[in-house]
């Protein structure tokens, strides 16, 4: 039965609504938090992998679902000063919060709500992603409270249990929107919810779905399949998104909807994003692809090169012991070279000293007399610093 509904929808000639810059769809203007978020400009908060419901097209990973931890972007956040670390790091202008559900720590959700606003202004941009099972008045009245720009619900499209709950939204000045996953099984569900959101909130997003690498999602085990080998992207999903988008432009009322594409996230926003960080992040020797991605010198202790099992050895390594050792190498070497501490750097998250490529071919002999392993790296400017290629010299 999946088999041949994806076969109709793939062959629907009728639809008309033109592809907008970032390779998404929209009727009408896209809501605040999307225009941030194409361009790069919004930091993602994971507040927790904690949630009342257990989607089996989740794309959270095996590392944060079910697992109250917080990440900021790929930094994980354990005090405040990590999060206003990475805001700066990619010179955010906004975050969206997501999880898991960020009203099950709604303490902590206020709390980094308030403190972004503090140091970033009231202009910094807020949206919130949240089930509508947990919600209540108190909670909304406070994340109105504590400056909360946008919310946006995402509705379980097996049952209507707590549909009524976003009624108590529309009490607050902020811009509501509703989140619908693409489902290809599902079109008659978010027909549904279409007709039921009517005129209660200010916009809708319809968001493409993908087959995530974790064990929560059980799309493969149902039938889905990607709509090919370089995709993610369920087969059939952009399809009846769109053909969504003609059944709201003949509703008697205007409903703003966007269709975010797998593209959009995959090939504009997160490349947008990484291009800021780069020039954000980047040491004065670094040369910034157009990718965002850094391309650097590096020293690695034998014991502490990339490998197998890196970061296990990185977690595992006597990190003041080594790092007491680097900066010691590290003075004899700004000694004998006439360096400055912006050419030659201590990394003490990867407990290596860094350079620029140029330096480290030229001044190889020095190096290899103190036994460091050299590279050529190409690497995220993230965070993880996650390594793209590693060229032993």
């Amino acid at each position: 039965m999946l088999s041949e509904y994806l076969k109709e929808v793939s062959n629907l000639a009728f639809i008309m609504i033109a592809q907008n810059q970032y390779h998404s769809f929209n009727l009408g203007e896209l809501p605040s938090g999307c225009r941030y978020c194409v361009k790069g400009e919004k930091l993602v908060l994971f507040v927790t992998g904690l949630c009342p419901r257990r989607c089996y097209f989740c794309p959270v990973s095996d590392a944060k679902f079910d697992q109250d931890v917080t990440f900021a972007n790929e930094r994980k956040v354990e005090k405040e000063e990590d999060l206003l670390e990475e805001a700066k790091a990619m010179n955010a202008f906004g975050a969206g919060f997501t999880g898991g559900d960020p009203l099950t720590k709604i303490e902590r959700t206020i709390q980094y709500i308030r403190k972004l606003k503090e140091s970033y202004g009231s202009e910094f941009h807020i949206h919130l992603y949240t089930s509508l099972n947990l919600v209540t008045r108190e909670k909304l009245q406070r994340l109105c409270n504590a400056g909360l720009d946008e919310i946006r619900f995402h509705f379980d499209l097996d049952s209507t249990l707590f549909w009524k709950n976003l009624e108590i939204a529309q009490e607050f000045p902020w811009k509501t929107g509703v989140e619908l996953p693409l489902l290809p099984s599902k079109k008659k569900e978010l027909k549904e919810v279409i007709d039921f959101i009517g005129r209660k909130v200010d916009f809708l997003v319809l968001n493409e779905l993908e087959i995530a690498d974790n064990s929560q999602s059980k799309l493969c085990e149902m039938g889905f399949e990607t709509k090919d080998t370089l995709s993610y992207a369920v087969k059939g999903s952009l399809e009846v998104g769109l053909g969504l988008l003609e059944y709201i432009k003949k509703l008697p009322w205007k409903l703003p909807a966007h269709l975010c594409t797998a593209k959009l996230k995959d090939g504009i926003q997160l490349t947008n994003r990484l291009q800021r960080e780069g020039k954000n992040v980047k040491k004065k020797f670094d040369v910034v692809t157009p990718e965002g991605m850094l391309i650097r010198g590096a020293l690695y202790l034998p014991e502490l090169a990339p490998g197998f099992s890196y970061r296990k050895k990185l977690a595992e390594a006597p990190k003041e012991k080594l790092l007491s050792q680097l900066f010691d190498i590290q003075s004899k070497i700004k000694r004998e070279l006439s360096f400055t501490d912006e050419d030659f750097f201590v990394d003490q998250n990867k407990i290596r000293l860094l350079l620029s490529a140029k330096n480290l071919r030229k001044y190889h002999a020095t190096f290899k007399k103190y036994h460091f392993l050299l590279a050529i790296v190409k690497e995220y400017p993230t965070a993880d610093q996650l390594e793209i290629e590693v060229d032993f010299v």
